[in-house]
């Protein structure tokens, strides 16, 4: 399935198909995933389509940045397995998303099928940073945050290079927010992970 419209960074495209998108199981949406690889696509757990264009320079550069400072604590520290943004997951309520970055326990990956890691892992991550650019809107990041939380993440950071501030998010607890910080860790669930900031400002 493909289309001649292009979203744009500023409008990306929200298709309301409601009770039709619901009879689409999770191999019809990734058929249609994979029939248009060059657009991000999510899908809401009210089976509305969410189409996102390309990032552009300066959050590539970012999202860059952060998946190699993760990556390589991930590496090191064994215990768990990373995705980079082009990852979905089928979250247990239904919707399909992909954070910019996650992180998922080993063990709970270890735990799925070989045909299940292939397609759109049936879990939600462990821990998840979205990174805001400059067309995102503030709120739809945030409702997407408690999101991930309510479907079991320990651990969210929404990251706002526009405001300098972090958001972090943890399970039965008020939302933090840090202002203009030059690291953050990765508290008890990522023993020994730091992310310094100054790349990402």
């Amino acid at each position: 399935m493909s289309t001649s419209l292009t979203p744009t960074a500023e409008n990306p495209f929200v298709l309301h198909f409601g009770p039709v998108l619901r009879k689409f199981d999770d191999g019809d949406f990734y058929e249609f995933c994979q029939a248009n690889p060059d657009w991000r696509i999510e899908r809401t757990s009210d089976g509305d389509i969410i189409i996102m264009p390309p990032t552009g320079g300066e959050t590539g550069r970012r999202n860059f940045y952060l998946s190699v400072s993760f990556g390589t604590w991930a590496r090191e520290d064994g215990t768990g397995v990373g995705f980079d943004s082009s990852t979905v997951f089928s979250l247990p309520n239904g919707a399909r998303r992909s954070p910019d970055l996650a992180w998922v326990k080993r063990s709970r990956w270890n735990a799925l099928t070989a045909e299940q890691r292939r397609g759109f892992p049936p879990l939600c991550p462990d821990f998840v940073i979205e990174l805001r650019s400059h067309t995102d809107s503030l709120s739809a990041l945030q409702d997407k945050m408690q999101e991930y939380i309510a479907n079991s993440t320990k651990l969210g950071l929404l990251i706002d290079p526009i405001e300098r501030k972090i958001y972090v998010y943890r399970p039965q607890t008020d939302v933090e927010c840090l202002e203009d910080p030059a690291s953050i860790s990765g508290e008890g669930l990522l023993e020994g992970f730091t992310l310094a900031l100054a790349e990402v400002w």
